[in-house]
């Protein structure tokens, strides 16, 4: 069976466990029944996902004009505390600002292999942890806006990453940790501006994915290897294992158009 297309990030819906689907333009591929069944990819060209253009991928998605121009690659969209849509000012397009900025978010623990802090909007729950990876994630605070959330973020940076170390989440050593006393414990890192919006009445958030631990994790990228072809292992975040302990991030291949052959 072939399919060709732009490649997104791959859809999932919250089960157990995780279900995926390759977003290969219009048609969604349900990956969980291809377990164990052989893949090829072959990299054909690139489409920008915002203007649609055919030059190369610069970051994110987005060819290099629209990576410095779109609002939906602004830098507040990695840095949320430099948001400034609450305050009516614009960085590159108020309204989308607005959008994305101007909605309730949380400020969340996540274990990827270490206990992280991040943000995210309310509607991403939870999206956003199965997209890195999570095992376990518990929010710890509910704000009216992406400033608020990103202030939070950078004061509880100080003492714990808000990166995900992709090796150590694909090495799905799940470590016994309790979040709900480090939530405790990170409380008092809070800003005295924001301590109210501190919650202590939130859900623990268990994810399991349809993943096995690898032996090694050895990544692989469709700029270094245009055609791969291999059986599929399992997926978790959005990384794809093949046999061999090979590993493709989807995410980083946005906007990437590929072949995808199915045997």
């Amino acid at each position: 069976m072939n399919f060709s297309g732009q490649l997104l990030k791959m859809i999932s819906e919250y089960d157990k466990p995780i279900q995926y689907y390759l977003n290969l333009s219009e048609d969604l591929i349900h990956l969980n029944p291809l377990i164990g069944k052989t893949l090829e990819i072959k990299h054909t060209g690139y489409q920008c996902v915002s203007c649609g253009s055919d030059e190369k991928i610069f970051r994110m998605g987005f060819c290099k004009k629209c990576f410095f121009e779109s609002p939906y690659a602004s830098e507040t969209i990695i840095r949320p505390e430099l948001s400034t849509a609450h305050l009516g000012i614009e960085e590159r397009n108020l309204e989308v600002e607005k959008e994305i900025q101007l909605v309730p978010h949380i400020v969340y623990l996540a274990y990827t292999g270490d206990v992280k802090v991040g943000v995210t909007r309310v509607n991403q729950i939870p999206t956003r942890w199965i997209d890195q990876g999570a095992s376990y994630a518990l929010p710890i605070a509910r704000t009216e806006n992406r400033y608020q959330a990103g202030m939070i973020e950078v004061a509880l940076k100080e003492h714990m990453p808000d990166k995900t170390n992709f090796r150590k989440m694909l090495q799905n050593q799940v470590e016994d940790i309790n979040l709900f006393d480090i939530r405790d414990n990170v409380h008092a890192y809070f800003p005295e501006d924001f301590r109210d919006l501190y919650s202590t009445d939130e859900e623990l958030w268990t994810l399991d994915y349809p993943y096995e631990s690898p032996d090694k994790v050895k990544p692989f990228t469709l700029d270094k290897k245009p055609e791969f072809k291999g059986i599929l292992k399992g997926i978790k975040g959005q990384y794809i294992h093949f046999e061999g302990d090979h590993f493709i991030n989807i995410r980083g291949h946005e906007g990437y158009t590929i072949d995808f052959t199915i045997s």
